[in-house]
């Protein structure tokens, strides 16, 4: 089983966003018994607490269901899982940290938009403090990069 987490700052917009997308991908391809899927947040906000509304509004209004509560990324991580895909830089870094304090993981740690068709390598950028129309920016990031990162992982580990 290929173990994914996707990671941003409070974990109640961009990671469940990513989280349910590529479920959604995976369980269209077929591919849901070879993948445990999760989200994380770096920081400790918003513990506990499901998706912004924001977030949860666009995504089901194109198909898609956020169930998930918030919980912050641990160490930990870095051993369970064999994906660690964080939003942006700081995210990066702050996953970094953790894994240069453990001497190493398992995981590997990639930007979820080095998955990305346009703009491959930026950030994914955090809606919270905008207007819905971040909020259908990020949902398009996400279809994109998260198709494509299950593309590769089906390629990569000879999936099908």
């Amino acid at each position: 089983m290929i173990r994914v987490v996707f990671v941003c700052l409070g974990n109640i917009c961009r990671s469940p966003m990513a989280e349910g997308m590529f479920k959604f991908h995976v369980e269209k391809s077929g591919l849901g018994q070879s993948f445990f899927i999760d989200s994380a947040g770096t920081a400790d906000y918003h513990i506990g607490k499901q998706p912004d509304d924001r977030m949860c509004k666009t995504a089901k209004d194109r198909g898609v269901l956020l169930v998930h509560s918030a919980r912050q990324f641990k160490s930990n991580d870095l051993a369970e899982f064999d994906y660690v895909i964080p939003m942006d830089d700081q995210n990066f870094e702050n996953v970094k940290k953790l894994e240069t304090a453990l001497n190493g993981s398992k995981a590997q740690i990639i930007l979820m938009r080095n998955f990305d068709t346009i703009e491959k390598g930026s950030i994914v950028p955090d809606p919270y403090y905008g207007g819905d129309e971040g909020f259908v920016e990020v949902y398009e990031i996400l279809n994109r990069s998260t198709q494509n990162l299950l593309n590769y992982l089906i390629e990569k580990h000879q999936l099908k």
